[in-house]
C-alpha cells in the first residue's frame, strides 16, 4: 500500500513532468522492463526565433531546445533520442540551428512527423539518424520568401537564394533525395494554389527520399531501440 510521503513524491513527480511538458515540450522516459532511457522532444507549432510569435500561436522557442538537446547528448543516462513534429516551418535561423544541432549528436535519434512538417520543418524532419512518417503525414516545400512561414531579415534575392541553396543542401546531405530533385519540388507551380512548392503526403514523401519509412509512434519507438542495441554493441566491441 502507498503511504502519503510515496504518494505526495509521485505527485510532485508527475507535476514537474506536467510542467516540463507544457513549457519545454521534453520528457524523459525512464527505463521500464529493459528497456532504455530516451528523451522526448516535440517540435508543435510555428518554430519561433529572435522575434516572439503572437500570443495566440502555438510555438517551438528554440532557445528551450538547443540546451535540452546538449544536455541529452552530455547525459550519459539518456541512450537515445524521439523527436515528435508537427509544425507549419517558422523562423530559417531558428528551424536551421536546432536541426544542426540533432544531426550532430552522438546518440540515436529518431523523428516522427505527425500531421506536418511544413517549409523549415523538412530539415528538423530530415535532421534525425533515421525518420518516420503517418500515413496521413504532410510534407510542403517551398522557395524561400520573405513573407510567410519561412521569415528571415532577407536584403537581397541573392541571400534568398544563398539561405534556399542551405536549406536543399541540408535536406539534400541527410536524406536520400538529391539536391535537384528538391529543387524542382520546392519550384513547381501546378501543385500548390496561389503558391510555388509541393505537398508530399506520407508514402510519397517516402519514395521521394524524403522520409525513411512511413510508420507510427510504435515503429519509432522500436526502431530507435534497435539503434541504440546497435551502438551498445559496437561500444562494446571497440572495448
Amino acid at each position: 500500500m502507498m503511504n502519503e510521503d510515496s504518494g505526495t513524491e509521485e505527485q510532485k513527480k508527475r507535476n514537474q513532468e506536467n510542467e516540463e511538458i507544457q513549457e519545454m515540450g521534453t520528457l524523459n522516459l525512464d527505463k521500464k522492463d529493459g528497456k532504455h532511457r530516451i528523451q522526448l522532444l516535440t517540435i508543435i507549432g510555428e518554430i519561433e526565433g529572435h522575434e516572439n510569435v503572437s500570443g495566440n500561436t502555438k510555438a517551438t522557442k528554440y532557445e528551450h531546445l538547443l540546451p535540452r538537446l546538449a544536455e541529452a547528448e552530455e547525459d550519459e543516462n539518456i541512450e537515445g533520442i524521439l523527436i515528435l513534429l508537427n509544425t507549419l516551418g517558422g523562423d530559417v535561423e531558428a528551424g536551421l540551428a536546432i536541426a544542426e544541432m540533432i544531426a550532430s549528436i552522438s546518440k540515436p535519434t529518431v523523428s516522427l512527423v505527425l500531421g506536418g512538417s511544413h517549409s523549415i520543418g523538412g530539415p528538423l524532419a530530415v535532421s534525425a539518424d533515421y525518420s518516420f512518417i503517418v500515413p496521413t503525414g504532410t510534407m510542403i516545400v517551398h522557395p524561400v520568401r520573405s513573407t510567410g512561414m519561412f521569415i528571415g531579415v532577407i536584403q537581397s534575392y541573392r541571400n534568398m537564394e544563398r539561405t534556399q541553396d542551405r536549406i536543399a543542401r541540408f535536406i539534400s546531405e541527410h536524406s536520400r533525395i538529391t539536391q535537384e530533385r528538391l529543387l524542382e519540388l520546392m519550384l513547381d507551380s501546378t501543385q500548390l494554389v496561389k503558391d510555388v512548392g509541393t505537398m508530399l503526403e506520407g508514402e510519397e514523401a517516402v519514395r521521394e527520399g524524403l522520409i525513411d519509412e512511413v510508420g507510427g509512434i510504435s515503429q519509432a519507438f522500436t526502431k530507435l531501440h534497435e539503434m541504440i542495441d546497435e551502438r551498445r554493441r559496437h561500444t562494446v566491441q571497440e572495448k
